[in-house]
């Protein structure tokens, strides 16, 4: 059997670190994904200060275009009816508007001829929750890094070059507006233009409803976000409880047989689960299992290996120490016999054991090649009988068609499971007797039988004939002469081929045991296995 190497000493940890930015616990990464995701819904906050941006740029252009508009109108009306016409625009836009003489002198205004339309509101005077949306408008414009606004001033002398936008009109010919922040951070519209007398018009809206609005869309924003936010914590505690939670008991559980506690320790299977998690539980518990009976068997083995090499160590040792002691030469030959018996039993069990610890090994190594087990036995029948078969017992074999009992195997592994079974069953016929060899095909399997005529197996010793030396041999046979290990051995080989051996009884109730070896049947999609 192959050793029990120790592997280096593990710290295993109650939170398992993995390594992704610097080592963070499966908990932690699904969160940060969740969030990640969220942090990308949160960017919505840079698309509402670019809206705020794009409305006010609208509303320049609008007043801009307003007041081209005033100046084309104010061309067909007389200078005595332009207050009227303007006092009604600033009613109907809640704009205060202002016409200066050409010598820049005030001549009117809306706000002092029918009512204010905005007023400018100190913002130590207003409440809390103004104060705290202010707050958080700079802080998002900070963070975003708009663009800022010019604080919006009244002049003190309220003259038309007081105002930097009557100015540029001025010196472009065309209408210009202008943004700029109120007290209160709202914004304030501001366009002027020239008149073809030289007057000047210049109209203010205090833009409250644009606040206002970019206001409502991230309160609505932010609300969202808290809502995804705290159901993906929640999501991502679930996904951990779901997927963290049986992995560290998997973890746990496996630690614990490493550090050689495997019978102690029970794996949770998790029968409830049924994903990925689930059948990887499931998975560690079966190889947990497994790697149990390998270890029982392990011991068990050591131990029946330990049992079987005293006998004829103490036999041995019997007959050295009577040589030295006896004189006559007839007992000395006598002795020095068993001596050699014991010696060739030793060797034979030696052998026997090494082959029967290597077995495993070897054929999870191994590559299959397609063998037909017809053409196979035929030589091994032949080769028997020209050497020789003692008692002079007869072996017959039904051949099959070539190239239909093929199976995928280790053609050396195979003859010795086959030259297990004849030993096996020569050795129990009786003088003369017959022994039976046939290979069938039935449900995609390929059925070795070999039938000999002795005094057969009983029911109930069935399956301890393949326990590792569990030997019942013929009275007439040798002590010693076999180890016990050749049904045992031939098991082992037929299990790593996917197949299986049993014990059946003979048809038309005769006498005599039958051996069944059923090995999978080679198909096409096998290597090697070509179409014809």
């Amino acid at each position: 059997m192959a050793p029990v190497t120790a592997s280096p000493k593990i710290r295993y940890l109650p939170y398992p670190p993995s390594f992704w930015g610097g080592g963070f616990s499966l908990t932690w990464r699904i969160l940060a994904v969740n969030i990640f995701a969220l942090a990308l819904f949160a960017g919505g906050f840079f698309y509402i200060d670019s809206y705020r941006s794009r409305v006010i740029d609208e509303r320049l252009l609008q007043s801009a275009r307003r007041l081209e508009m005033v100046r084309d109108m104010a061309a067909h009306i007389a200078p005595a009816q332009r207050r009227e016409v303007l006092l009604s625009l600033s009613k109907q836009n809640g704009e205060r508007i202002r016409l200066y003489s050409p010598q820049g002198a005030l001549q009117f205004d809306s706000a002092r001829a029918g009512g204010a339309t905005y007023t400018l509101v100190d913002p130590a005077e207003e409440p809390l929750k103004r104060q705290v949306a202010r707050f958080l408008d700079e802080m998002v414009d900070s963070i975003v890094r708009s663009d800022p606004l010019e604080a919006f001033e009244e002049p003190r002398r309220d003259v038309a070059n007081a105002w930097a936008e009557v100015r540029e009109s001025a010196r472009s010919g065309h209408a210009v507006a202008t943004a700029r922040f109120a007290p209160d951070r709202t914004p304030m519209i501001s366009a002027a233009v020239h008149l073809q007398d030289g007057s000047t018009v210049l109209a203010i809206t205090n833009a409250r409803d644009i606040t206002r609005a970019v206001r409502a869309e991230r309160l609505r924003l932010a609300l969202v976000v808290t809502m995804a936010l705290l159901g993906s914590i929640w999501l991502s505690l679930f996904l951990a409880r779901t997927i963290v939670l049986p992995l560290r008991r998997l973890a746990r559980g496996t630690a614990r047989v490493r550090l050689g506690r495997a019978r102690q320790v029970h794996i949770p299977r998790l029968p409830d689960r049924r994903d990925e998690i689930g059948v990887l539980a499931r998975s560690v518990a079966d190889m947990t299992e497994a790697l149990r009976h390998r270890i029982d068997a392990t011991d068990s083995f050591a131990a029946d290996v330990s049992h079987e090499l005293k006998n004829p160590i103490a036999s041995l040792r019997s007959a050295l120490d009577g040589l030295e002691n006896v004189r006559e030469p007839a007992l000395q030959r006598q002795l020095l016999s068993i001596a050699q018996d014991d010696v060739r039993r030793l060797d034979r069990l030696v052998t026997d054991i090494a082959e029967a610890s290597r077995i495993d090994a070897q054929l999870s190594r191994t590559r299959f090649e397609p063998v037909d087990l017809g053409q196979l036995i035929e030589q091994m029948i032949l080769a028997r009988e020209k050497r020789g078969i003692e008692r002079h017992v007869r072996l017959a074999f039904a051949r099959p068609r070539k190239d239909v009992a093929v199976v995928m195997g280790e053609q050396s592994r195979l003859m010795l499971v086959i030259d297990n079974l004849l030993d096996n069953a020569v050795s129990f016929s009786p003088e003369r007797g017959l022994v039976q060899v046939t290979a069938t095909v039935a449900n995609d399997e390929v059925l070795l039988s070999v039938e000999d005529e002795g005094p057969g197996v009983p029911p109930e010793e069935r399956e301890t004939v393949f326990r590792r030396f569990h030997s019942v041999r013929p009275e007439n046979e040798a002590f010693g002469k076999h180890s016990g290990l050749g049904l045992a051995i031939a098991r082992s080989i037929v299990e790593g081929h996917q197949g299986r051996i049993v014990i059946a009884d003979r048809e038309n109730a005769l006498k005599g045991a039958r051996f069944d070896v059923y090995l999978p049947l080679a198909t096409l999609g096998d290597p090697g296995i070509a179409s014809e």
